[in-house]
């Protein structure tokens, strides 16, 4: 049986300070932010998933977004070396909660850098996103680390948002989704639905046809529920003013194995 177990990281005091790239800063509410995580780990634990909190960085104001600390691959984990250097401390509780888990775990060494939210999975085909925080050194690495393992690594181009999972995700069928306006190159997925909302393209997969997703994306969660998904929906606003979205505020281990 596939696993359901969910990496979290509670946010830290410093949230505020977090870094922005391709927005404006805007004022974070710090309360507001810690009661939507909650609500969003709520919503994890409420569809069969475990959630494993990974252990506070309180010095780092980009640690709630725990996905681009480790990108996993059936029971190995590859943790990543942020492209910002400022996030590169939050690694470290990242790699001893998946030991604690029994992951094979690997590295991303210099002069490689990897986010683990330019990482996106459909099947066996890890699509990389090279842009801003990912370079060429850190998807060899990457390749190197799953292509054995049977992975295909596709190499995306990423320059008008953060990390490729901020422009596109996947559907439980593998259909890429993502609007328009923020993909590079839609053609290099087989399959690619265009959404109405830039938010609209960030799903996470819950189980069956159930999708996580953000309050902010209304007429793209019309779409999907008329395609015979079910939202899920959650208020990620504070998340969305330091360019978050629902993917990478969790790593979700699906192929865990004893």
């Amino acid at each position: 049986m596939p696993s359901k177990k969910a990496l979290v990281r509670r946010p830290g005091p410093r949230l505020a300070e977090g870094l922005v790239t391709h927005i404006e800063r805007e004022k974070v509410d710090a309360d507001l932010a810690l009661e939507q995580w909650e609500a969003y780990v709520e919503a994890l634990r409420a569809h069969g998933w475990e959630t494993v909190e990974v252990a506070p960085e309180e010095d780092c104001p980009d640690s709630v977004f725990v996905e681009d600390t480790v990108v996993m691959y059936k029971n190995v984990a590859l943790i990543a070396r942020p492209g910002a250097e400022s996030r590169r401390e939050e690694t470290v509780g990242v790699e001893e909660a998946v030991a604690r888990l029994g992951c094979s775990v690997n590295w991303i060494w210099e002069p490689g850098t990897l986010d683990g939210g330019d990482v996106l999975k459909v099947g066996d085909t890890i699509y990389v996103g090279r842009g801003g925080r990912t370079n060429a050194a850190g998807v060899q690495q990457l390749r190197a680390a799953f292509e054995p393992l049977g992975a295909q690594v596709v190499v995306v181009p990423v320059s008008k948002v953060l990390h490729l999972k901020s422009a596109v995700t996947a559907l439980p069928d593998g259909t890429v989704i993502g609007h328009i306006p923020k993909v590079d190159r839609p053609s290099l997925f087989p399959r690619f639905l265009s959404v109405p909302e830039e938010a609209g393209s960030h799903v996470v997969l819950l189980g069956g046809p159930k999708l996580l997703m953000a309050a902010s994306a209304p007429k793209t969660a019309d779409l999907l529920t008329d395609l015979g998904f079910e939202p899920v929906v959650v208020d990620i606003s504070e998340f969305e003013k330091l360019e978050g979205c629902v993917t990478c505020l969790s790593v979700r281990l699906r192929d865990l194995y004893a």
